[in-house]
């Protein structure tokens, strides 16, 4: 018997025959179909074996949010080579690290970014060639030397390149964590990992009958940089449903409404962050956002953002994931009877706003510290610990951060929560993150979500600050508009709260400070050990 292994190339047989002529869209600059892309793909492919790249050979990425980019995705793992995707937000050093680190030998480099390499190249040991990408303009005044341009070296290919089998658990991908802590960790997947990913995910994200969900007539363009864990694995998804891609570039607001409005985008993804910018453009120039669907992840979805963009007529809904889980774990889909409805309920606003329930094939639970699983009641909290058949075996070169990794062989993913009776995880906070006053753990989450519910406030981020009588207190740093934020406001929300039992006591402890902008990751999170560093000082 003939085996067919589960390879990345097997995600193009259905829509190669059911949408062929199904646009994929960059920019408001060119237009190609499936059969288009696919050709490109198979031009890739006779260039990097014209260029003799050999199987498992690393090959570096440095685009913006384009048709290029879904071409690596699919050509460099499909040719048995493995795809590496360069942080740009990233530091010049952590870039030449996680180059060096990866061992890529190619460089596939957009224009834009050709100042960082120039500044870096003497440090890159690995990189024997560099194909730079253009959009139809000269080439910049560099020093760099380039072996090719990227339209050029897929030019006159054949287009008939035959992509062979080869075994399943062949590495695909490879990228780096942004290092909150130490240098930047590099996470692998296979291709049966990706695909496994790419099944079970786009199951999770058909199934609901109504709202919180991408089906095949839906128009996708992603809003998660294509560089952070396969922009969360959902151009695969889209590329395997056969539906409209549409890939902004670089992202600025004008340029993600224009698009949204003309190709009539309804399925995105992205960190809270960027959808307050959306939002907020939106709002200025009266774009219509209604029928707009987002799944938001990286940080916590706050309810009072949630809420807005429901009014705006945005179906928004959490998902939650790592770097290390490929990422999808599970999505906040509500019961069949409250995603019917036309208004959106208290209740269902929670429940949008938490992580969600886990997606097929995944094991989801709380433990406590002896690794003893906790009662699903909506109280009991612990670890979120998980497995399944995608996530990341190690981190590369690093066998001592594996071990930690799957200690007693679970995936510890270093967030505490709970999860109710209906099987919705609910996050609490970041083991790091955590709160200790007075030897009582207070959740910094469960204050964010509090404080953004206060007028005038636009954005916050709870830290903890050490403090002599209380060994630790909480810390937040408020972003306002001046005008409708009011101090005495919060002290009543806070003592509501308290009352009802929403958040600890010990959240009276807060101290407030007004600040002009709140530290970012390199994909937009809180920073919150920066915001530590500059912040939490003795009083």
């Amino acid at each position: 018997m003939t085996s067919s292994p589960l390879l990345l190339k097997q995600l193009w047989h259905t829509p190669l025959v059911n949408a062929v002529n199904q646009e994929i869209v960059y920019r408001d600059q060119l237009r190609l179909s499936y059969r288009d892309v696919y050709t490109r793909i198979g031009q890739f492919g006779a260039a990097l074996r014209a260029s003799c790249v050999r199987r498992g050979e690393v090959i570096a990425v440095m685009d913006h949010d384009s048709h290029r980019y879904l071409e690596c995705y699919f050509a460099i793992p499909m040719y048995g080579a493995v795809m590496m995707t360069v942080n740009t937000k990233l530091t010049p050093a952590q870039i030449a690290y996680t180059l060096n680190h990866s061992g890529a030998a190619i460089l596939l480099l957009h224009a834009d970014f050709i100042p960082v390499i120039e500044n870096i190249r003497t440090n890159l040991s690995n990189i024997k060639k560099i194909i730079v990408m253009t959009e139809g303009a000269t080439v910049p005044q560099t020093s760099l030397q380039f072996d090719d341009e990227y339209e050029n070296w897929l030019a006159d290919r054949a287009d008939d390149f035959c992509f062979a089998d080869f075994d399943e658990n062949m590495r695909a991908t490879v990228f780096y964590t942004t290092g909150t802590t130490g240098a930047p960790k590099g996470v692998y997947y296979t291709h049966r990992q990706l695909v496994l990913h790419t099944l079970a995910a786009g199951m999770a994200l058909a199934a609901p009958a109504a709202r919180q969900r991408l089906h095949n007539e839906d128009v996708y363009m992603p809003v998660t940089p294509m560089f952070h864990v396969h922009a969360w694995g959902i151009p695969y998804i889209a590329t395997l449903l056969g539906v409209k891609q549409v890939y902004p570039g670089r992202y600025t607001p004008d340029m993600l409404l224009k698009l949204i409005r003309e190709e009539r985008v309804t399925f995105s993804h992205c960190v809270p962050t960027l959808l307050r910018m959306i939002l907020t453009a939106a709002q200025s120039s009266g774009v219509d956002l209604c029928g707009w669907k987002v799944v938001v992840g990286g940080s916590a979805l706050p309810q009072a953002l949630a809420k807005l963009a429901l009014e705006m007529g945005v179906d928004c809904f959490s998902g939650y994931g790592l770097s290390e889980t490929a990422p999808i774990l599970t999505l906040a889909q509500l019961n069949t009877l409250d995603s019917v409805r036309e208004s959106v309920t208290d209740d269902a606003l929670s429940t949008l706003c938490c992580a969600g329930r886990a997606i097929p094939l995944v094991d989801l639970r709380i433990v406590d510290d002896t690794m003893h699983p906790q009662v699903h009641d909506g109280q009991g909290s612990g670890e979120i610990i998980v497995r399944a058949p995608w996530l990341t075996q190690g981190y590369l070169n690093n066998p001592e951060a594996s071990t930690v990794l799957w200690q007693g062989g679970y995936l510890h993913t270093q967030d505490i929560g709970t999860i109710d009776q209906d099987g919705y995880l609910y996050i609490t906070d970041r083991l790091k993150d955590v709160i200790k006053v007075a030897g009582e753990w207070v959740s910094s989450l469960e204050l964010e979500n509090a404080l953004t519910l206060v007028a005038g406030v636009k954005e916050v981020a709870v830290i903890g600050v050490p403090d002599k009588r209380w060994g630790e207190r909480p810390m937040a740093l408020l972003v306002v508009d001046k005008a409708l934020f009011r101090e005495s406001v919060i002290h009543d929300q806070m003592r509501s709260l308290i009352e009802c039992g929403s958040i600890s006591k010990h959240a009276l402890l807060t101290q407030f400070k007004l600040v002009e902008v709140i530290a970012k990751t390199s994909v937009g999170k809180i920073d919150k050990k920066a915001l530590r560093a500059e912040h939490a000082t003795v009083p």
